[in-house]
């Protein structure tokens, strides 16, 4: 069974629960959501850019009770381009970037995948995988990954839950795991939707392209 990697954790290592949690989960990409994109990958820290507005954003989602799970395609770890070692030091770069600008910004889990399209992982985007893994780490489930189709989608009630990203595949993702999702301009990143995200009126609304 393929799992994602974890940021600076084990994958089987508990999430502390929060209380009064809805079940809301925000799932965010991370290139071109939170930080500036390339097209030849982020490869260092000298490389991370933050998008202005993303760690006001992330706050302002957990203000209104979501819980913050980055899923990102890293298929250059596999690829040897960069190691596990030197993408956690670009992961970490994003995270003090985000609470740099507000302190409030804090992300529950930080999963990425490093399998190339090839694999045909269902933990790469646009497989659910990522998604499935961290809502099942967050509810303190046994966890389980469906190769191919979204059947674990329908055993939680995924409630506000969306993914947003700038790619097809952060769309197809969402898709497959049931939640909305929401096409992100990736030269503005989630700033540019969290007055949408916010609006309960959104809460219903299908796709969004």
């Amino acid at each position: 069974m393929d799992l994602p990697s974890r940021h600076l954790a084990d994958i089987q290592a508990p999430v502390d629960p929060q209380d009064g949690w809805d079940g809301s989960i925000a799932y965010l990409d991370r290139d071109g959501v939170l930080n500036v994109g390339r097209e030849d990958y982020v490869k260092n820290v000298s490389e991370v850019v933050m998008l202005e507005g993303a760690g006001n954003a992330v706050a302002a989602l957990r203000n209104v009770g979501y819980r913050i799970v980055i899923v990102t395609n890293q298929s250059p770890v596999n690829r040897g381009m960069f190691s596990h070692e030197e993408l956690a030091e670009i992961n970490a770069a994003v995270l003090a970037g985000l609470l740099e600008e507000n302190s409030a910004a804090h992300v529950d889990l930080l999963l990425y995948s490093p399998y190339a399209p090839w694999d045909n992982s269902p933990v790469r985007k646009p497989g659910p995988g990522m998604l499935q893994v961290g809502r099942q780490l967050l509810s303190n489930l046994p966890l389980e990954v469906a190769r191919n189709s979204n059947m674990l989608a329908h055993q939680f009630d995924e409630g506000r839950s969306f993914m947003a990203g700038d790619r097809d595949a952060d769309m197809g993702a969402a898709i497959q795991h049931g939640v909305r999702g929401f096409r992100v301009d990736a030269s503005v990143g989630i700033a540019g939707i969290i007055d949408r995200l916010l609006d309960d009126s959104d809460a219903g609304d299908a796709l969004e392209i």
